[in-house]
């Protein structure tokens, strides 16, 4: 099969072109469940949080004016008329002159607008001697301070972190709607792969890409189906990507898309749907046999085999439709500029990705590091890299002391960066 190479920006725009990425429906799970899940629809509390009155403190709920004059050497007494306790109604209700004992949280009692620090006073007997005044609403967190009843709290296509569904559980919600994960098959092919834990014979590599990808798509908000190696066979290929079209949203395939002559990959494609292959071949390094179909409204995304590759090849053009389709709000990519350690050459008419690690140097600066590669095989570029820079084809070199732009792997490299 004769490839034509397409640029980075073409294999983006043909991709845009022949498929749609969007939220594949909603459904509802439980509180519990909720987290990493992207919510569909926004959360409108029904009442006010907190929904009463409540004491900051511990001490004694007042009225502030009974305080005023109160200071170390001039007491004011108050007469004690009770205590609240959380989780219950108030019993007492507050006049002119009198203090009840207050626990933190605990609801305000009527009458009652402040509330006297319990290392500001001391009880004699049924007197309590006050040795400060505070003035309304001290050491008191109001009704609907921290929501408003009707207030929107969560807005749809918002990703729920522990925080988010704290939130949640504030305003009640014990089921929540959030949208349907994508499910993502994929395939390893290859001789000379086998799956970890069995034993390695000799020329054998175990399955790096599989467990990878899976994890990659995890973090994207998507369900990993792994099916698994396939012999590079036309015929074992084709009933793979048929059940993988049938059980998934979304196929991925690692290997077999090479021009070798058991590359057959992109041929089977084109046997299963139309469009079938949109893209056989991308002018980047790594990455160059990265193919695309579109096979009857499903995309799948055939991959390099070797694992930094695939990983890259992924970041780049599979994260950001997988991230549409769990519904969330589309990440813009997190980037730093940093100052290259050395001289760089891009491959020739070729866009090249140069994975890079960060450190800042004695004087503040952020220098990125090329992580020495070997191949596009090791696995450890990526394990060691906290993200790649882009050298453009027809740029011929980056000068050593250039600032860059690095697109980072993971936001923590960014906090770190930022200390």
């Amino acid at each position: 099969m004769f490839r034509k190479l397409v640029t980075v920006e073409e294999a983006k725009k043909l991709l845009d072109q022949n498929f749609t990425p969007k939220p594949l429906g909603i459904e509802t799970v439980s509180l519990s469940e909720a987290h990493g899940r992207v919510l569909a629809v926004d959360i409108i509390s029904p009442f006010d949080v907190p929904p009463f009155d409540r004491s900051t403190v511990d001490g004694y709920a007042v009225k502030a004016d009974d305080t005023f004059g109160a200071d170390e050497d001039r007491p004011l007494s108050l007469k004690l008329c009770g205590e609240v306790t959380i989780g219950e109604a108030p019993k007492v209700k507050i006049g002119r002159g009198m203090a009840a004992e207050i626990v933190t949280g605990a609801p305000m009692p009527e009458g009652a607008d402040a509330v006297v620090m319990m290392e500001h006073t001391v009880r004699k007997g049924e007197t309590i001697l006050v040795h400060t005044s505070v003035s309304k609403t001290e050491n008191i967190m109001r009704a609907g301070s921290d929501i408003r009843k009707g207030e929107t709290v969560l807005k749809k296509s918002v990703l729920l972190s522990s925080h988010e569904v704290g939130v949640l559980a504030a305003v009640g919600a014990a089921k929540v709607n959030v949208y349907k994960r994508p499910r993502v098959a994929i395939i390893s092919t290859g001789a000379e792969i086998v799956e970890p834990g069995k034993q390695l014979a000799s020329g054998k590599i175990y399955d790096i890409n599989a467990h990878a990808l899976s994890a990659e798509v995890i973090e994207c908000g998507g369900e990993p189906i792994n099916l698994g190696i396939v012999q590079d066979q036309a015929d074992q290929m084709k009933t793979a990507l048929k059940e993988a079209l049938t059980v998934a949203d979304v196929v991925i395939t690692s290997g077999g898309v090479s021009v070798g002559p058991t590359d057959i990959i992109p041929k089977v494609l084109d046997m299963l749907g139309k469009p079938g292959v949109i893209i056989y071949g991308v002018a980047m390094r790594p990455g160059k046999p990265t193919t695309m179909a579109i096979i009857n409204g499903k995309p799948v995304f055939s991959l390099p085999g070797h694992p930094a590759s695939s990983l890259l090849t992924f970041h780049l053009f599979v994260k950001p439709v997988l991230i549409k389709m769990t519904g969330r709000t589309e990440e813009l990519p997190l980037t730093v500029k940093a100052v290259t350690s050395e001289r760089l050459f891009p491959a020739r008419g070729r866009r090249t990705y140069v994975t890079v690690t960060l450190k800042r140097d004695k004087k503040g600066k952020i220098m990125a590091y090329p992580v020495p590669t070997g191949a596009s095989g090791a696995i450890t570029t990526l394990s060691k890299a906290d993200g790649f820079m882009e050298i453009h084809e027809n740029q011929q070199f980056v000068h050593a002391g250039e600032t860059v732009t690095v697109h980072l792997f993971k936001p923590e490299v960014y906090y770190s960066l930022m200390k």
